[in-house]
């Protein structure tokens, strides 16, 4: 748990400094990873509910659980794994149109 809330604060910190996404534009990105996560609790749920996902054997949690074998560390993960992905989605789509007018007015 330590390690995905330093991780997501890393986020954060990046996200602050860029003004890549909650910083740019702080509705739609975090509307974003609303849904996304969502959408990820609701695969998670079917996976339990078909017995395919399940805790097992795991010291490090921290045994709080959101529903059944689900625990409170996935919740984290995957905001960690939206929010990264958001992160690298927007920088990279910056980085194409920044580069993009300096191609066009190079063609004939």
């Amino acid at each position: 748990m330590a390690g995905l809330i330093i991780s997501l604060a890393g986020l954060v910190v990046l996200d602050l400094r860029f003004r890549i996404a909650v910083f740019d534009r702080p509705r739609a990105a975090l509307l974003t990873i609303a849904i996304g996560v969502a959408v990820f609790l609701a695969w998670d749920a079917i996976g339990v509910g078909l017995g395919i996902f399940f805790i097992g054997d795991a010291p490090y949690l921290t045994g709080v659980l959101l529903a059944p074998e689900v625990p409170l560390e996935e919740l984290f993960f995957l905001l960690l794994l939206v929010y990264q992905t958001l992160l690298l989605w927007r920088w990279l789509d910056r980085r194409a149109r920044e580069r993009r007018p300096a191609t066009a007015e190079a063609a004939p």
